[in-house]
């Protein structure tokens, strides 16, 4: 696996500051159609490696192929700070969302995607009935482990690249 170099948090935070921007952007260019937002799931500071490379293209195909004849626009991004894929798509936000978490549930690697639905903002899981997002490695809702680092950063990397394993040992 090739080395890629790690960001600061200032690149972070103004990287999600910009996907925002770009979001309000996009939205206002498509009133009334759905926008989705695909970015890769990478604890740490390295955020473009193999990989987000890896999950981000089949999370890219995934969207792409979910939509089919209803993606309006299409971008992807592969910056330093991460894989970003932007899709708006004539489908309804709702139905939008249950695709989409779908394609999180289901895909090999979507446990490792963070595939949202932007409307005024992102939409909820729960907002269409469906369960909050579970943890890579217990059952709790990944927000409560992520906000109270209750894993290791060397823990979810090893299960992220156990789950990378899993996908390609099964071509």
């Amino acid at each position: 696996m090739t080395e890629f170099t790690p960001i600061t948090l200032e690149q972070l935070l103004s990287s999600r500051d910009a996907r925002v921007e770009y979001q309000k952007k996009l939205t206002e260019q498509f009133p009334g159609a759905s926008l989705i937002c695909l970015t890769v799931i990478l604890p740490g500071p390295v955020k473009r490696d193999d990989r987000s490379l890896i999950i981000g293209a089949d999370g890219a195909e995934a969207v792409q192929k979910a939509f089919e004849g209803h993606v309006l626009y299409k971008e992807i991004r592969d910056l330093v700070t991460g894989f970003e894929g932007y899709f708006v798509v004539n489908v309804p936000v709702p139905e939008a969302k249950r695709i989409c978490c779908g394609i999180e549930d289901t895909h090999p690697l979507g446990r490792l995607m963070d595939i949202d639905v932007i409307a005024q903002g992102p939409v909820s899981r729960t907002s269409i009935g469906l369960p909050e997002r579970r943890c890579l490695l217990c059952d709790k809702p990944a927000r409560e482990c992520m906000r109270a680092h209750t894993h290791s950063a060397q823990a979810i990397q090893e299960t992220i690249d156990i789950i990378i394993q899993k996908k390609d040992s099964s071509k």
